[in-house]
């Protein structure tokens, strides 16, 4: 069983900031001659000829037709896959979904496209159509790459698992520079044998920063609306450096939607501690997983954290001191419901833990 999440019980969840690219432009030379001084003609020689004017070399017929080799273009990172550590409950099932992330986010050049996709996804064993539902994660792009940053569960149960597959994403551009982003994927699974199966795949999506011109229609075409600057409690949570936010965690921050005890907790905690945090709102079930219990992290009351001062919560030589430690400041900082791998007494059942929360602290908020 797992608990927690929305409230007390059954367990939950089910986990890209990133980097840029640069394009490098040639630059056109030119050339420049020099004048020859003529000294002025003698009385007793006759007047000097004036000198035949040079005329610029015919290129050949060879260096006519080799045409200058473009820049070239930025590579894209090329991070290794992403291997399940020591202290994993059920590893492969997290292998089997990042397996799957790769596949549908990554591809070389040419290699875009549904068919592509397809094929590379069986080519894992898995069902050809879950491409289709790739989503986000396969933008119209020539190559792409992508890095997970941390594979967490949304879910574990005996027959069933919700893997969030947290992602940074880099896609070649029409003009060939390389754009920058990142998504958080919910991959569902069952028990099978000789490994588990995939059976869909959520990607998230966070929406548009609150107040752009895609959040807010604009009063005329002519003048579309600027976008708003985040909030003062947003953008001093972006600017910490002891908060790690991937991606899709900072674009739920920007979009508006995350509760003020949220961030004011990340900003408490970010006084004792540095802390990575895996999920915010976007990429989560939108029930504790299963349970017909809405979840606190889709209504942006919620967040999770997998690495607490560089130490990942799920490796077993973290000190379990200091995932207790966090987890009673967590709750000081106003959550009502602390899960973690850490068993911890508390009035009203405030701290919680189960197989899901193995691998993070969840820090959930009525409000």
């Amino acid at each position: 069983m797992t608990s927690g999440d929305g409230g007390r019980g059954t367990g939950r969840r089910g986990v890209l900031r990133a980097g840029a690219a640069a394009v490098l432009l040639g630059a056109a030379g030119c050339t420049s001659g020099t004048k020859s001084a003529v000294s002025p003609a003698s009385s007793t020689q006759p007047p000097t000829a004036a000198p035949t004017p040079t005329q610029a070399p015919t290129p050949t017929a060879t260096q006519a037709a080799t045409p200058t080799a473009p820049p070239a273009a930025t590579p894209l990172p090329n991070p290794p896959l992403w291997q399940p550590g020591p202290g994993e409950i059920q590893p492969d099932v997290k292998r089997r979904a990042v397996e799957l992330v790769a596949a549908l986010g990554a591809w070389p050049p040419g290699g875009q496209g549904s068919g592509a996709a397809r094929a590379r996804v069986a080519a894992l064993g898995l069902p050809p159509g879950l491409a289709d539902g790739a989503g986000r994660l396969a933008p119209a792009a020539p190559e792409a790459a992508v890095e997970v940053v941390d594979a967490q569960y949304g879910g574990i149960l005996a027959d069933s698992a919700s893997v969030l597959v947290v992602c940074r994403q880099w896609t070649r551009q029409p003009d060939g520079s390389v754009a920058a982003g990142g998504i958080t994927v919910d991959v569902r699974l069952s028990r099978a044998e000789p490994r588990w199966t995939v059976t869909a795949v959520h990607p998230g999506d966070p929406g548009p920063a609150a107040g752009s011109p895609a959040a807010t229609p604009a009063a005329s075409p002519a003048s579309p609306a600027a976008p708003a600057a985040p909030t003062p409690a947003v953008a001093k949570v972006l600017a910490e450096p002891r908060i790690e936010l991937p991606p899709e965690a900072a674009a739920d921050l920007l979009s508006g939607t995350v509760h003020d005890s949220v961030l004011t907790a990340m900003l408490r905690l970010a006084g004792p501690y540095a802390l990575s945090v895996s999920v915010v709102r976007t990429g989560h079930p939108l029930d504790v997983f299963g349970t017909t219990r809405p979840s606190d992290h889709p209504l942006g009351r919620a967040f999770d954290v997998w690495r607490i001062d560089g130490r990942a919560v799920v490796d077993p030589a973290t000190p379990r001191q200091l995932i207790e430690s966090f987890m009673r400041d967590a709750a000081a900082a106003g959550s009502y419901n602390v899960g973690g791998p850490v068993a911890i007494a508390g009035v009203g059942n405030q701290f919680f833990t189960d197989d899901t929360h193995h691998d993070h602290v969840h820090v959930g908020f009525t409000s």
